[in-house]
């Protein structure tokens, strides 16, 4: 098991961490009241869950995860009558520790509020993820995924086989996992 590298101090939330989750919720739902109601169904579930707190990840981090997910389900709420989504939720397990991963289908003709937030996040973690990547290989992959030029064309441009660029990518994806991992999904 791994070394706890953060504690937690439940006594000094509200002093330590208030304004700061205020600020990030004001800045997802841009309603006082509502802001204040979710920071402090995080602070509750937060509370309830503190054994589970893993030490991995700052204090702070840890409320920002719960607090997200409070968002996500204000706006699940209500958006509900505009069409409901189905959820499947996998689990996957590392060691003993169950963890789950929610994958949304979504809807084409629907896209709201929670899915703007959790794609910028995203959006911003994979860029993020792929400024740790080898500069060659986090451009290779943006030109091919992100961007969709042609396999030919990039072949050309970076000197390369189709079979080193599918490898470039097998590689980039892979790294990409693992930082979103530590990085988004924790």
């Amino acid at each position: 098991m791994a070394k706890k590298l953060y504690t937690i101090t439940p006594d000094r939330w509200v002093e330590t961490h208030s304004d700061y989750l205020f600020n990030f919720a004001m800045g997802k739902v841009n309603d006082r009241d509502i802001a204040k109601d979710l920071i402090s169904e995080t602070f509750l579930a937060a509370l309830k869950a503190k054994d589970n707190f893993k030490g991995e990840a700052s204090e702070r981090t840890w409320l920002v995860a719960i607090l997200k997910r409070k968002i996500i389900d204000y706006y699940r709420k209500i958006n509900s009558n505009k069409g409901k989504a189905e959820v499947k939720v996998n689990y996957f397990s590392t060691e003993n520790d169950g963890d789950w991963l929610e994958e949304r289908i979504e809807n084409p003709d629907y896209l709201n509020i929670e899915d703007n937030i959790i794609n910028d996040e995203l959006s911003e973690a994979i860029y993020a993820c792929l400024d740790k990547i080898n500069p060659r290989q986090a451009t290779i992959f943006k030109l091919k995924t992100i961007e969709n030029y042609d396999t030919e064309v990039i072949c050309n441009e970076y000197n390369i086989t189709s079979s080193n660029l599918w490898v470039i990518i097998h590689r980039v994806r892979a790294a990409l996992a693992d930082c979103l991992k530590e990085k988004w999904l924790s």
